[in-house]
């Protein structure tokens, strides 16, 4: 590994190709708008030699963390380079650089206290898949917190930063964590220096507790030796408070109510991830990671499942308006059609009434019987004029047309049988109009 430092403004040096007489030959790389993040560790390191301790340490988590990135991970920052300090012999390692808020950020003013459920959600697997992914390869953070969770602008993913502790020897962390580390996330055993897969557990149940509920289980007061004790005694041997008072104290007015339906499975997660008893916790990332998944894919076939309920539901009650309506309907065409029948029948007895009032008033004027040669008959009511017709005999040879002075068709020789039909017709004509 070979110092870095810069060749000439705008141009990095990546470390030596070969060495000979004339010259050297380095790998560089153009600077330009690449911004990169560098985390620089506190403990200096004096020799370059596998000799050294420390220097052997973070040479061989240096070697973890490549094995990191060899499959990229969106959830995971990935590592650029790492190295020691060409002043101080500090050691580094230079990441990518992720452009959005810390999840700190987003629990600040003008953002709300709390996230919603499903926020929560989305960031629990992208988180848990972060660590599944580091601890399969033998990685463990150790310093996971609200400030090390980014939401990446550009592809709308929560990032896992900042590995500086997972290079750092058991002593190194101890001084560290008791004296600058975030003591809020911390696990009980890490006041012992110990780190385990489960430690990176509990961290992880600490930030899903916070983005719930608005604070973590236990808040600093101030950043004095006494209150740092406190807070570690406290994740040591005090109960966790109940999330759900917190949410509902926190909770912004214009939220939905549903807001405070937090699934069960989660709730009973983060009570796992924040056992006090590492073997309690899940055991690594993976089977966080898992968890997560089955809870996720169990909740959404009852969810779908509900869904399919409701429907069925909505569609049965459809079903049921729409016969009704056709009833309804059938019973309304009912009524109108008897209606119509007696508006009928009414106007026929009007009709009726006239007609024989017209016929039977003192001021009509009838017309004489007509004869036929041998066969005298009488002429029907409906031809009946309004002026008088003549005095007259008529002989009219059988099956002769003859129409009378109202244009009337009277084909066949009409005898008396046929009179009464005539009344009959028209009914059947006045009827027919309806």
């Amino acid at each position: 590994m070979s110092k870095i430092f810069t060749i000439t403004e705008g141009l990095e040096n990546m470390g030596a190709l070969r060495t000979g007489g004339q010259g050297s030959v380095y790998k560089g790389r153009r600077v330009g708008p690449i911004i990169s993040a560098v985390k620089l560790l506190p403990t200096p390191i004096h020799t370059e030699s596998m000799d050294d301790l420390n220097y052997r340490n973070f040479i061989n988590e240096v070697e973890k963390l490549k094995k990191v990135n060899e499959i990229p991970n969106p959830n995971v920052v990935k590592i650029v380079n790492s190295g020691i300090t060409e002043s101080g012999s500090l050691p580094f390692i230079e990441m990518e650089f992720i452009e959005g808020p810390d999840l700190g950020e987003l629990l600040k003013p003008p953002h709300e206290k709390i996230f919603t459920i499903k926020e929560v959600i989305k960031l629990a697997d992208q988180l848990a898949c972060a660590l599944s992914h580091c601890h399969k390869v033998g990685v463990k953070h150790g310093d996971i917190k609200s400030n090390n969770v980014k939401y990446n602008i550009h592809s709308g993913n929560y990032v896992l930063l900042d590995f500086g502790l997972s290079v750092m020897s058991d002593e190194q962390r101890r001084s560290s964590m008791r004296h600058a580390g975030a003591i809020e996330f911390m696990a009980p055993e890490q006041n012992e220096g110990q780190m385990l897969f489960q430690t990176d557990i509990y961290s992880f149940g600490v930030v899903l507790y916070e983005l719930l509920g608005g604070r973590v289980p236990f808040p600093l007061e101030d950043n004095g030796e006494t209150a740092r004790n406190h807070i570690m005694l406290s994740h040591m041997e005090s109960p966790v408070p109940d999330v759900m008072e917190l949410r509902e104290e926190n909770m912004p007015e214009a939220w939905p109510v549903r807001e405070m339906q937090v699934p069960a499975w989660l709730l009973h997660l983060i009570a796992k991830c924040l056992e006090k008893s590492p073997k309690k916790r899940y055991a690594d990332g993976i089977a966080l990671h898992d968890a997560i998944n089955e809870n996720m894919v169990a909740e959404g076939q009852e969810g779908a499942a509900d869904a399919i309920a409701i429907l069925q539901a909505e569609n049965d009650r459809l079903l049921e308006e729409l016969t009704h309506y056709r009833q309804k309907q059938a019973g309304g065409k009912s009524t109108l059609t008897i209606s119509k029948r007696l508006m009928a029948g009414l106007v026929v007895l009007i009709l009726c009434s006239v007609a024989f009032g017209l016929f039977k008033s003192p001021s009509a004027k009838t017309v004489p019987p007509l004869q036929l040669t041998d066969t005298p008959f009488y002429a029907p009511k409906k031809l009946v004029v309004n002026k008088i017709v003549p005095k007259k005999k008529h002989i009219i040879p059988k099956d002769t047309v003859r129409k009378d002075t109202a244009g009337v068709d009277t084909t066949k020789a009409i005898n008396p049988t046929h009179k009464k039909k005539a009344p009959h017709k028209k009914r059947k004509k006045f009827l027919g109009i309806f």
